[in-house]
């Protein structure tokens, strides 16, 4: 005989009974300071459905009152075309074990999809969101742009000549790479971030992609075209040139991972001009 939840099977008696205990006031501390565990007459951390405490954690796993189990995300991940996702592309999958189905002998590990860890007294920090913060200890940034013709006052590019552009200060804040950890309540996740392309709008509707810094002129260059990227004008006028960054950070931790894209962009204006002949 089984007593349906939150009864109690009296083995003595054979009668279902109901315990029931004041829970309490929530604003007053749990004696001992609480640490994932009940103390006096204040409400139990973790139970299961019988009312039963239980110990918060559990290996690599943490009870979830709400989904009645203990939960660990599954490593690694499924691919999106498992139907445990249920055509989710976001948050993980999770396993779920409940002890008390195992007792009788029946399935006693499931697996729910969710788009946060499911909370619970012993439950880890988002991991997404440890990962943002190894990326924000990233410092990253825009590149400065190098170009010629320069981008100061006075300064005239010619129709016809090329134009180079490139990074002027290439590092790991700017392209990369760059490792970062980020950890809370003894768990951690750490990011990696490169940069994979510069994009460079050019103004007149060009757009040129790079995959690398670049190369800085230099005068002994003179009439060449830039080995890894550059652009030619064919219309004299003023030029506002956006160089784009854009970054695939891919983080890991707590047996889950993913990829986070950033983009940053810095902005300059050049002036082309056309060449002009001078006759005696």
């Amino acid at each position: 005989m089984t007593c349906p939840p939150p009864s109690k099977l009296d083995p003595q008696s054979g009668v279902c009974t109901i315990v029931v205990t004041d829970p309490g006031d929530p604003k007053s501390p749990r004696p001992g300071g609480g640490g994932g565990q009940s103390g006096g007459g204040g409400p139990k951390a973790c139970v299961n459905a019988n009312g039963d405490e239980l110990p918060c954690r559990d290996g690599a796993s943490w009870w979830s009152n709400s989904w009645g189990c203990y939960v660990k995300p599954v490593a690694p991940q499924p691919p999106k075309s498992d139907p445990r996702w249920s055509g989710h592309t976001d948050g993980a999958i999770y396993e779920c074990y409940d002890p008390l189905v195992a007792a009788i002998g029946g399935i006693a590990i499931t697996y729910r999809w969710a788009v946060t860890p499911p909370a619970g007294p012993a439950a880890p920090p988002d991991p997404r969101v440890l990962a943002r913060s190894a990326i924000a200890q990233m410092r990253l940034r825009a590149v400065s742009i190098g170009i010629v013709p320069e981008p100061v006052a006075g300064r005239v590019g010619i129709i016809g000549m090329p134009t180079w552009m490139w990074v002027q200060d290439p590092g790991r804040s700017t392209l990369g790479p760059i490792t970062r950890t980020a950890s809370a309540g003894g768990f951690s996740v750490t990011a990696v971030a490169k940069a994979d392309r510069v994009v460079w709008q050019m103004g007149d509707g060009s757009v040129v992609t790079c995959r690398g810094a670049g190369t800085p002129y230099a005068d002994s260059a003179g009439r060449q075209s830039s080995p890894d990227c550059g652009h030619s004008y064919t219309r004299q006028g003023a030029y506002t040139v956006r160089a784009t960054s854009y970054w695939t950070v891919d983080w890991s931790g707590m047996g889950l991972s993913g990829t986070i894209p950033l983009n940053f962009t810095q902005t300059t204006t050049i002036t082309m001009g056309e060449a002009q002949v001078l006759s005696q």
